[in-house]
């Protein structure tokens, strides 16, 4: 997979397209629509990977995230440690953010691999304004 000119995947736009009931539902269904029709790379990292689950599990119960976890059809990007301390470095860089380590986390493995596109709708990622956010801008 070439993730240079993929979509990293956060996990409120998982939670949005399987949640019906989710209030950004039917344009993370338009958004997914779009991504799959440009044919651009879609993956997770093993973070996004563990809050997505933690948060299905919360919101939509254990069947759909276990069936979500063990057959979720997105390629985990494992970050590196050189990520990892490049997102604490963002982090503190960044004393004026409300920023998770994962957010951090996905703004470095997208700074390291050069990818510039997320499905996202954490304004958070708006706030990091070297990425282009999808689901949030329209």
């Amino acid at each position: 997979m070439t993730v240079s000119r993929g979509v990293l995947w956060d996990s409120s736009a998982i939670l949005a397209l399987l949640d019906a009931n989710d209030a950004d539902h039917e344009r993370a269904v338009r958004v997914a629509r779009e991504i799959a029709l440009a044919r651009r790379p879609s993956f997770i990292t093993n973070y996004i990977e563990v809050e997505a689950h933690a948060l299905l599990l919360r919101k939509l119960g254990r069947m759909l995230a276990r069936e979500w976890l063990l057959t979720g059809g997105l390629p985990v990007v494992r970050a590196l440690p050189a990520e990892e301390d490049l997102a604490r470095e963002i982090i503190a860089r960044h004393s004026d953010k409300n920023w998770s380590l994962c957010d951090a986390i996905s703004f470095a493995v997208l700074d390291a691999r050069r990818v510039r596109r997320a499905f996202t709708f954490d304004r958070h990622f708006q706030q990091y304004s070297r990425i282009e956010v999808l689901g949030l801008d329209g």
